[in-house]
């Protein structure tokens, strides 16, 4: 979108304020490794992917950065940002309502996050998300762990999640339920080039044009 109508710059909403640690390969892997895409694809797909858009990590960190001179701004990394005065500020200025947890503004990422990922892998984002907030002083360690003792979902509404996600998804509930019951699987059951990520993601930390850390 930005190359079609030549837009120089985009804003991104992500921080080092509140997003300092990252969250495990193993879960969160890599969105832009063509390679696994297509093995995946291969696979289990029923369809070509003729439109479906795609973004590889060479289009997007090369091609479109220094050839298109597309840049990716974060402004709240250049400003104080606390998320809680933030929220507080949007909320009495704008009316915006505050949504229970992070990502739950959407139903898919709610689910996906608040259900999914703990109960089939045993994984709960907040670890990650309130390890970065412990870390800048935005929360305690008791506060983490007493809300870590609570379910990230409702488990009065869950039903009616699975409902209304399998209905998205174009599926049955009983294969939406399948495939929680399904083995588990990783990125490390299919092609992927997490080295050749890792080897390029070191060297532009060292040419000075990557700060951030490699996903773990």
């Amino acid at each position: 979108f930005a190359e079609k109508h030549k837009i120089k710059f985009i804003l991104n909403g992500g921080n080092i304020s509140t997003e300092c640690v990252r969250n495990p390969l193993d879960y969160f892997y890599y969105g832009t490794d063509m390679w696994q895409i297509r093995d995946i694809h291969g696979r289990y797909g029923q369809m070509q992917l003729v439109n479906f858009p795609f973004s590889g990590i060479l289009r997007h960190k090369v091609y479109l950065r220094y050839f298109k001179g597309v840049q990716v701004v974060k402004p709240l990394d250049y400003i104080p940002y606390i998320k809680r005065d933030a929220m507080r500020l949007m909320s009495e200025k704008f009316g915006w309502q505050i949504y229970a947890r992070k990502h739950f503004e959407s139903r898919f990422t709610k689910f996906y996050e608040g259900y999914w990922l703990p109960v089939k892998f045993g994984f709960d984002t907040r670890r990650v998300q309130y390890s970065s907030m412990i870390l800048t002083g935005q929360m305690t360690r008791e506060e983490a762990l007493t809300d870590l003792a609570q379910l990230p979902y409702d488990e009065k509404t869950i039903a009616q999640d699975f409902e209304y996600i399998s209905t998205k998804l174009g599926i049955s509930v009983a294969e939406l339920q399948g495939y929680l019951e399904a083995p588990t699987k990783s990125y490390k059951d299919y092609k992927n080039q997490l080295y050749l990520f890792s080897l390029g993601a070191r060297v532009m930390q060292l040419m000075g044009l990557e700060e951030r850390a490699v996903k773990r």
